[in-house]
């Protein structure tokens, strides 16, 4: 009894340094966080199976995960039927504030390491993701941006978005091929301090490498929509034009946007300061200045025109001033935010 006792006892010990063992080998494994954001605006026949997929795809990888689906608005069932699905959070704008703000409201309530964000139309492939996070871990990248290089939309889109893109070369140098592609992954980090508007969920990588992070692109699958219609028109391809010029300022000129307009200031002030001497010549050579009325209107002309520019330049630095120092005001407003567990 004695020996059996002290064999017993024996045998805890060692299952319970096993156990210790176990939990610090459990510990020192560093499961893989992610937060999957999906904006979605009357999406009612694609948002079940893309949950599906979402989650089929972080439990096959053990990835401790959140699904977060941010409702834009929608008039249809979308919101009914994300409803019934689980595990979800759930955003609900309280009305259409455009796929940038819902975005952004997602982006907010995530909470985990990584950030994936994809449209709501399926079109993006959540198998895709593993590939995606494994690619940003092993080159030390801060984002990594999905290249549709083989698309499957209508030749007018695919004519709109590569004109789009060659614009954003010109101006933008963000040396991403696709920035229209939703699918992309981030650290959290890297939205700390940025709010986004507009339609500048297109320029999120280029606004990132503003800021010094650094930004990798990987091939993606892109798949037909299957279901509901498509959301973009001629009035977002406008949007998406003004946010690049937008985003082009705000990389050349943010931090001195006097350099920017008081130069252009500067030379309309010669040009001002030539067309005044042009009259003055004229004057002293007896000319009529009834006759020749446009070299002192020219001289008008430019000098307004040049210190305006010179006075909005030092606005914009106060401005911008003020921009950094304060917190900037959201662009949208939630109705509601709902979690779901298994």
């Amino acid at each position: 009894m004695i020996e059996w006792n002290i064999s017993g006892i024996r045998v805890l010990e060692i299952q319970d340094k096993n156990a210790n063992i176990l939990q610090q080998e459990k510990g020192d494994c560093k499961m893989t966080k992610v937060s999957v954001v999906v904006p979605v605006y009357n999406e009612e026949g694609n948002v079940a199976e893309l949950h599906r997929e979402i989650k089929e795809v972080c439990e096959k990888n053990q990835y401790e995960y959140e699904i977060i689906f941010v409702n834009d608005g929608s008039s249809d069932r979308t919101e009914e039927i994300c409803k019934t699905l689980r595990p979800l959070k759930y955003i609900c704008l309280r009305r259409n504030f455009g796929q940038t703000a819902a975005m952004d409201a997602g982006i907010k309530a995530a909470q985990y390491d990584y950030i994936v964000t994809m449209d709501g139309d399926r079109q993006n492939d959540p198998a895709d993701i593993p590939m995606m996070i494994q690619y940003l871990e092993e080159n030390d990248l801060d984002v990594v941006s999905g290249w549709r290089k083989h698309r499957k939309d209508t030749i007018m889109k695919k004519f709109t978005s590569r004109g789009a893109n060659l614009l954003r070369h010109i101006l933008v140098h963000d040396g991403i091929h696709d920035s229209g592609c939703s699918l992309k992954v981030y650290r959290k980090e890297c939205f700390e301090h940025i709010t986004l508007y507009g339609e500048q969920h297109r320029f999120i990588p280029a606004i990132l490498k503003i800021k010094g992070f650094r930004v990798g692109e990987l091939v993606v699958n892109h798949r037909p929509r299957t279901a509901g219609k498509t959301k973009y028109n001629w009035k977002r391809t406008i949007k998406g034009f003004v946010d690049m010029i937008s985003v082009w300022f705000w990389n050349k000129y943010s931090t001195r946007p006097l350099h920017l307009l008081g130069g252009m200031g500067f030379v309309f002030l010669l040009l001002g300061g030539g067309c005044g001497i042009w009259s003055v010549v004229l004057f002293c050579e007896g000319r009529k200045m009834s006759n020749n009325i446009f070299p002192p209107l020219l001289t008008v002309f430019f000098i307004i025109i040049g210190m305006l520019l010179f006075i909005f330049g030092l606005m914009s630095e106060i401005l911008v001033k003020t921009y950094y120092g304060i917190h900037v005001d959201s662009s949208y407003s939630v109705k509601e935010i709902s979690e779901y567990k298994k």
